[in-house]
């Protein structure tokens, strides 16, 4: 199998660190490349349209639903979806990257169905709920209100952690880190 038909999808509930462990197997191994997912939901000011994600328009995104440009999408939230554009795996591929994926855990799994043998899907999980609404609150990007909709949301899917390939504890970053760099070199040298 060549490197650039494989990928490798990192799903979690939101606040269990998938974005600090890819970002690090990023900063490793120049053979992985991150797909940006494309969103509409607003921009935080951290964050760099065309880097983190492809903001677009509530309607643009349903434009692109209709016109069927996305391999999977999600209505993560009420008017809040997120997808993966077949253009950006395309423009990927073509560069023979082995594609990392960081996607909530409905995508997770849709992608999972859509790459079979050629995808590794791992589930990023805290140590316990009351870790992941610790982090949340630490972010200090949330109200209250979006706080328990995502601690709610976390604790349903923490429910599919069974259907990944691999299931990733994240309690220390550093140690998470190193396991998961061990986990897709053994995928990618498979």
């Amino acid at each position: 199998m060549k490197s650039k038909e494989k990928v490798i999808i990192f799903s979690a509930p939101s606040g269990a660190g998938k974005t600090t462990i890819v970002k690090h197997l990023l900063s490793v191994n120049n053979k992985l490349v991150f797909s940006i997912s494309a969103c509409s939901r607003e921009k935080r000011s951290n964050e760099v349209d065309g880097v983190d994600y492809h903001f677009l328009s509530i309607q643009g995104f349903k434009d692109k639903i209709v016109s069927e440009d996305f391999i999977e999408w999600e209505e993560v939230y009420e008017n809040n979806f997120y997808g993966t554009l077949k253009s950006e795996v395309e423009r990927l591929w073509r560069e023979d990257k082995i594609i990392v994926f960081d996607v909530d855990v409905i995508g997770g799994l849709n992608l999972k169905k859509y790459f079979g043998k050629k995808a590794l899907s791992i589930f990023v999980k805290a140590p316990s709920i009351y870790e992941l609404e610790r982090r949340l609150r630490n972010r200090k990007t949330e109200t209250e209100a979006t706080l328990q909709k995502r601690i709610n949301k976390a604790k349903k899917e923490m429910e599919y952690a069974k259907d990944f390939d691999v299931v990733l504890i994240n309690d220390i970053s550093e140690t998470s880190c190193k396991d998961a760099a061990l986990i897709t070199d053994t995928f990618i040298k498979s």
